[in-house]
């Protein structure tokens, strides 16, 4: 039977105690139903409704976002073969990582940068929700990914992004936005499952260094008085709060509180700086942290 891996699981008890860490841990064996968010630049959530109807899709909606659907008894395999999934007009995408874009909370005047933005779905999500109109920079340094990053955003109708392939971390200090979407690289220990479990001990420690580098860039390219937001699929404190508390009084940001019934039903972990969110893992939803910053 898998387990946790050890040091995952001690840094969970130390952190968590052990009735969380046991909620946890069977949040990381639960078999997640597919989920998908409607790309409203291309289709109405009303003809999604209706394609999947259609199509004998079964589906319920998630209560904190109206374009999210929870698809009921197939996988996502069988999404891929929908002409919705083809034309660009759903994107498979699970219920946490759409939370981020939300807290950003774009507008289509805003300047926008997607610091970490392969394989796109938070890029086409806040291209959505700002009607296409927004300027969205996505940054990516692997061309690969890339690659991956510029095909989504053909198929899903996003036409203001430019990609630019690089390191975030050098991206040119004569750069300034509006908005700034952090999903930093991790160790994934809110994304760990018995298929894919690719958290170690060594991605754990490495991950803070440039967690580090990467909130500090994106501070210096953030407008005063503007907005960020700061995310992982980490629910390890010293991949967030630590973070936060090491860059955010020196780089001039603060944290704006996310509202407490801003996301009702999502499964909360206690984090210790108020106003952050940190989603505990369960039958519907991956962990993950959400800071919102706002530079002095």
């Amino acid at each position: 039977m898998w387990k946790t891996p050890e040091f995952l699981k001690n840094q969970l008890l130390k952190q968590y105690g052990s009735e969380l860490t046991d909620e946890i841990e069977y949040g990381y064996l639960c078999r997640r139903p597919a989920t998908l968010r409607v790309n409203t630049l291309k289709c109405s959530v009303p003809d999604a409704e209706a394609a999947l109807s259609a199509a004998g899709i079964g589906f319920d909606r998630a209560d904190f976002c109206k374009e999210a659907f929870i698809i009921n008894g197939v996988r996502e395999n069988a999404l891929r073969e929908l002409e919705l999934y083809s034309d660009g007009k759903i994107y498979l995408q699970s219920l946490s990582s759409m939370i981020p874009p939300l807290v950003l909370a774009p507008s289509p005047a805003d300047s926008i940068l997607d610091m970490a933005a392969a394989p796109g779905g938070k890029t086409t999500q806040i291209a959505a929700m700002t009607d296409g109109a927004a300027a969205i920079t996505a940054c990516e340094k692997n061309k690969i990914r890339a690659e991956r990053l510029r095909y989504n955003l053909q198929r899903q109708g996003a036409g203001r992004v430019s990609i630019i392939v690089c390191d975030a971390r050098k991206l040119d200090s004569r750069f300034s936005f509006d908005k700034i979407l952090l999903d930093a690289p991790c160790s994934g220990s809110g994304t760990v499952c018995p298929e894919r479990c690719e958290f170690t001990e060594e991605l754990y420690e490495r991950s803070r260094k440039l967690q580090t580098e990467l909130l500090k860039k994106a501070l210096s390219l953030l407008r005063p008085g503007k907005r960020m937001v700061y995310s992982t699929c980490s629910i390890l404190r010293n991949e967030n709060e630590g973070v936060l508390k090491d860059v955010l009084p020196s780089a001039g940001g603060k944290i704006i509180p996310i509202p407490e019934n801003a996301f009702a039903g999502v499964p909360k972990l206690p984090t210790e700086i108020s106003g952050t969110l940190c989603i505990r893992p369960n039958e519907l939803y991956e962990g993950f942290f959400v800071a919102s910053i706002e530079k002095i």
